[in-house]
């Protein structure tokens, strides 16, 4: 299992900010969270980055068992 640490918009369109997925990829969190928590949370997490252990990840990156991956919008700082 893999804990996944949704943030700010994200947070907001799947109803939660975390969420428990059975995934080896970055691709596969994308599709498991699609399915969990539907489709007003596409348009968000087509934009978002994909966190795992402080480095972003594309879709074929493996995912560790047992680590935390963080998705997270883009957002404006200063």
């Amino acid at each position: 299992m893999v804990t996944v640490r949704l943030f700010a918009a994200a947070a907001e369109a799947a109803g939660v900010d975390e969420s428990q997925v059975s995934a080896t990829t970055v691709g596969e969190v994308r599709a498991q969270l699609l399915d969990a928590h539907g489709a007003g949370l596409e348009a968000v997490l087509r934009q978002c980055a994909v966190v795992v252990a402080g480095h972003r990840r594309a879709d074929d990156a493996t995912i560790p068992a047992g680590a935390t991956v963080d998705v997270l919008p883009p957002f404006a700082g200063g």
